[in-house]
């Protein structure tokens, strides 16, 4: 096994990289552990992330009266048409025994049902039954907090902190890559922002885990660390991608001045939440059958439809007729932060809004999580395996997060052993080239801006070929300004995160300028209606 660090020259070894440290990264790398040495790497601290502010749970089914069959068909149905079969079935299998190591493994505290001392099951938009198992409503930050204790505390997992990965190290980009064999990965640069150091990180085996996209759009549910660095490297590196064009908008954000992406969980409307026009009308019996229960794509619409038809700034989500004793047992997160902005939820309705939540698209990989590069898996957001098709079932994300995780390590651990480190070519240290600092650093934060500003008007919950081409159009220049500040400009964190969200909202315009038809969470309307001759994968290929 291999583990070192040279200091000297900023290199660091192991036998495998995880980058990221959400769900999937942290449980991987515990998994991964057993089978040799582990650098887990975070560009920022290691309790930030997607995973982290996950509300409502995981879905699985654990209530005698469900059948995997009703999990199988929810996901296929919200997956409107594009789901790969094998893949549902795959992971909805595993989803009691992913529940059972967070409980035995990790020693995660489920909230428990005091009428039979099992567990408390909620059912969330999309759900046929009860089936999401959940910490109050801080799931995510309880299996988080649970995995990262273990990964701190484990002598063979090395974490580093606030190092931002630069780009994948590949067989072809140092001019290895043998005619007629596929690309692979060592590792990655990365770059100390503390220091301004760039450190080489060598592994037998690559984990990408750097989760989603959110700070792409201009509003979103997702952290500042969101901004899709793993997915924009693994397509320099050459991975193919697919259904970039499906990004799940979260219906119900708090809309307040001083709430920074703070999300209201879908579990509050499945506990009987009501959405409300601002007058205390209900709307939802006009949008869909199951109201405030259809799937998160069509709840979405139809609040950015009503806010569009009346004008207002937001929508409202009212659970106060459920009672303060019932609030205060099952949001207690949701309550505290509510009232600390001076909003009490057991007397008044939440103002909300949507806001972009979770990318469906993502780096193509198998059942494993192998990539097109060899030696370099994704898995959780970052990755596309078909599970989540057009639009992703609420609460099957962190469940995503956990099989993949497994499979991933399995598959890796078994290579371990018959992949010898000491073949590989040396890994050539950063060239910084001939660079200084930007003259005109303003030039980056208004860039940031405009990408995001651009994607929220041009490419978000409704489009038309007039706003995607503008919005290509747009992109196209602010990817060549941002193209030329990197190549001749000395790295800064903030000119990585411009670069990836340019290349991210890029590949989001070309494939929903692909897809002539709407679908799940792609709706245009210059094509309205679902053609079902269209029901495949959006794939780019590599440049």
């Amino acid at each position: 096994m291999i583990s070192s660090t040279d200091a000297t020259s900023n290199l660091h070894i192991a036998d495998v990289l995880v980058m990221g440290s959400g769900v999937a990264g942290l449980d991987a790398a515990l998994r991964l552990a057993q089978y040799g040495d582990v650098i887990v790497l975070t560009k920022g601290a290691a309790c930030e992330s997607n995973s982290v502010h996950a509300q409502g749970g995981i879905a699985a089914v654990l209530d005698p009266g469900d059948r995997l069959e009703n999990h199988i068909a929810d996901t296929l149905e919200a997956g409107a048409g594009l789901c790969n079969e094998e893949a549902v079935q795959f992971v909805v299998e595993q989803g009691a025994e992913a529940i059972q190591h967070l409980i035995d493994d990790i020693g995660v505290s489920f909230t428990r049902n005091d009428q039979n001392n099992g567990y408390h099951l909620t059912r969330e938009g999309g759900h046929s039954n009860r089936r999401v198992i959940h910490s109050a409503d801080a799931t995510g930050q309880e299996v988080v907090h649970s995995l990262l204790d273990r990964v701190r505390s484990h002598p063979r997992i090395h974490l580093y902190e606030h190092f931002f990965a630069i780009d994948l190290i590949t067989a072809r980009k140092m001019g290895h890559l043998v005619p007629g064999r596929r690309n692979r990965c060592y590792g990655c640069y990365a770059l100390d922002p503390h220091e301004q150091m760039i450190h080489t990180f060598q592994a037998r085996f690559t984990v990408l885990a750097t989760g989603g996209a959110g700070k792409v759009y201009l509003y979103t549910s997702n952290p500042d660390t969101a901004t899709g660095d793993g997915l924009a490297m693994a397509w320099r590196a050459g991975c193919r991608v697919a259904n970039m064009e499906f990004f799940q908008f979260h219906p119900t954000c708090l809309y307040h001045p001083q709430a920074k992406s703070f999300l209201i969980s879908e579990a509050v409307r499945g506990e009987g939440g009501r959405l409300l026009l601002k007058n205390g009308q209900s709307f939802m019996d006009r949008h869909h059958a199951r109201m405030e229960l259809a799937p998160r794509d069509i709840v979405a619409r139809a609040i950015d439809f009503e806010m569009k038809r009346t004008g207002d700034d937001y929508v409202l989500l009212d659970i106060s007729h459920k009672g303060a004793d019932f609030i205060r047992a099952h949001f207690p997160n949701i309550l505290e932060q509510c009232a600390a902005l001076g909003i009490d939820m057991t007397r008044e309705a939440l103002p909300v809004v949507p806001a972009a939540h979770y990318l469906c698209g993502g780096v193509m990989t198998d059942l494993n999580g192998q990539t097109d590069i060899d030696n370099l898996y994704a898995i959780g957001e970052i990755s596309h395996t078909g599970l989540h098709g057009a639009n992703r079932l609420a609460s099957n994300s962190l469940l995503e997060c956990l099989v993949f995780s497994g499979s991933a390590a399995r598959q890796i651990g078994s290579q371990l052993q018959h992949e010898s480190y000491h073949q590989w070519p040396s890994i050539p240290m950063w060239d910084h080239f001939d660079t200084g600092p930007c003259e005109e650093a303003v030039l980056i934060s208004h860039n940031w801006d405009e990408i995001r500003r651009c994607m929220w008007n041009y490419v978000g919950i409704v489009r038309s070929n007039q706003r995607l081409d503008r919005a290509r159009r747009r992109l196209e220049l602010l990817r060549q300004e941002i193209d030329n500040s990197y190549w001749n400009c000395r790295i800064t964190r903030d000119l990585l995160e411009l670069r990836n969200l340019a290349t991210v909202a890029m590949l989001i315009v070309r494939a929903a300028i692909h897809r002539k038809e709407s679908r799940g969470l792609h709706f245009t309307t210059n094509y309205p209606n679902r053609d079902d001759a269209l029901a495949s994968d959006t794939v780019l290929p590599v440049e």
